[in-house]
């Protein structure tokens, strides 16, 4: 599944909301950069502090169904909330758990479902948590060691299993499948036992072969699972030196973003870097792509403004929606029948 990633940029100053009733509002501290999902929703980004945050598929999740006065977040702003707010996990850890923060879903138009998502948060200091909705409330997982995330089962699960592996408390052998649980191990495994880079280079170079190792190859779809689909892009952050590196595996190339070239300043535009037609492998981008960025236009806004409020009336709708879907599917039972 191709989800037509794009890069951004958003300095401070912008005014946004919880993109579910409007309750929530807030004017951005900090600019970030910033990987989209359809040009619609933050999934992966830094802020200019060194703040940054991933989301990925967990099949557990369950967000419940928040009352009306609850604080919310829609999926498309959840990550960009903290992006624009925090500079440190701590304070996000402690403003998601004092507010109870709930999570409003989208509608995937691609694969025809609501996502069920988790959220990995990191900063400068090397400080880290994954807060993740197995019941309605946040439940966040908050240390310096929890380096790796990947997909099912949840966090506190992969904790238990890793401890079975030769290397990281257990005995048996590294395993080598595409499970999520696998990859989580091998991931673990890798960087538990990781030469202390030198350089910038050495380190991003040691950190996309781990990734590398613990990606989804390209092959035939698993029916019903989105967590196992092949992996599509991959990023690795500098968050003391501030760099953002991006790798397309659906289109071969490798940029970076220095956030030290790129202005974040109040009432500078917001700009797009388009990834989907010029990451390419012959005459498209590659390396330092901070001057790469352009102005998106007005009409762009309007038309993705659009786009974000269907999204979030079907997710809303998604109950009547199987009601309807079951009526139609039994009306055309009974005609087939006659």
């Amino acid at each position: 599944m191709d989800l037509l990633t794009n890069l951004w940029k958003f300095p401070r100053g912008i005014e946004r909301n919880d993109g579910v009733n409007g309750t929530l509002t807030w004017k951005a501290k900090y600019g970030s950069i910033v990987a989209t999902a359809f040009d619609l929703v933050a999934c992966d980004g830094m802020n200019e502090k060194g703040f940054a945050g991933h989301i990925l598929w967990l099949a557990e999740s369950d967000y419940g169904k928040p009352a009306a006065d609850d604080v919310q977040l829609s999926q498309a702003v959840w990550l960009q909330y903290y992006l624009d707010n925090f500079e440190t996990v701590a304070e996000a850890v402690e403003w998601t758990e004092s507010n109870n923060v709930k999570i409003a879903q989208l509608f995937d138009p691609t694969g025809h479902l609501v996502p069920t998502l988790h959220l990995a948060i990191n900063d400068a200091t090397g400080d880290s948590a994954i807060i993740e909705y197995t019941d309605g409330n946040p439940k966040v997982y908050h240390s310096r060691d929890y380096q790796v995330m990947t997909n099912s089962p949840t966090y506190d699960k992969q904790l238990e299993l890793v401890k079975t592996v030769d290397g990281l408390g257990g005995d048996k052998p590294l395993p080598g499948s595409t499970l999520a649980s696998d990859r989580f191990a091998r991931a673990s495994f890798y960087v538990a036992h990781q030469v202390q880079p030198k350089t910038q280079v050495n380190a991003l170079a040691a950190m996309f072969s781990i990734i590398r190792n613990a990606a989804q190859p390209f092959r035939t779809p698993e029916p019903g699972k989105p967590d196992a689909s092949q992996t599509i892009w991959q990023v690795v952050l500098d968050a003391t030196n501030l760099r953002y590196v991006f790798e397309s595996t659906t289109r071969p190339g490798m940029v970076w973003v220095d956030f030290a070239d790129v202005s974040f300043n109040e009432g500078t535009k917001v700009l797009k870097l388009d990834l989907v037609s010029k990451l390419q492998l012959e005459g498209g981008l590659a390396g330092n792509v901070s001057h790469s960025f352009h102005d998106p236009g007005e009409l762009v806004d309007d038309l993705l403004a659009a786009g974000m409020d269907a999204l979030e009336i079907v997710a809303k709708k998604q109950d009547e929606f199987k009601a309807i879907a079951k009526e139609v599917q039994s009306l055309v039972g009974k005609v087939k029948a006659a």
